[in-house]
């Protein structure tokens, strides 16, 4: 199962959690999450104001092998506006814009989608079960 909880962070709530919504898959073959402002096909919904994440900005799917990877979609613009980090541990990685990077079995870490022109970002956790 895969398990994520997402918290909008703006520059005045630093530090908050209200508003934390949750959501998981089981890890089967096909299972898909998604993250952004399109409440039609994400299970996490952001601001619709919030133009910095797209309307499907990242994917959670699982593989044949019941693993897990992360991509984040290209939207309609050639260059985003927002950057998105991994951070996994002690690690920081940039996700490149339309790059795929797989969730390592029994991981857990945090994705960072940061605005480039404001502070305010998404922050989504997530914790594979095994």
């Amino acid at each position: 199962m895969l398990e994520l909880t997402m918290a909008t962070v703006a520059e005045a709530e630093a530090g908050a959690t209200a508003g934390m919504l949750m959501a998981d898959a089981p890890s089967e073959p096909g299972a898909v999450l998604r993250v952004g402002r399109d409440k039609s096909v994400c299970r996490l919904s952001t601001p619709d104001d919030w133009l910095f994440v797209s309307r499907v900005h990242l994917e959670f799917l699982c593989g044949p092998e019941g693993t897990w990877q992360v991509t984040w979609l290209r939207g309609s613009q050639p260059d985003p506006s927002s950057e998105v980090r991994l951070m996994m541990g002690e690690h920081a990685r940039p996700l490149t814009y339309g790059g795929t990077v797989p969730l390592s079995r029994g991981g857990s870490g945090e994705i960072i989608i940061q605005d480039r022109t404001a502070p305010r970002s998404v922050n989504v956790g997530f914790y594979h079960e095994v």
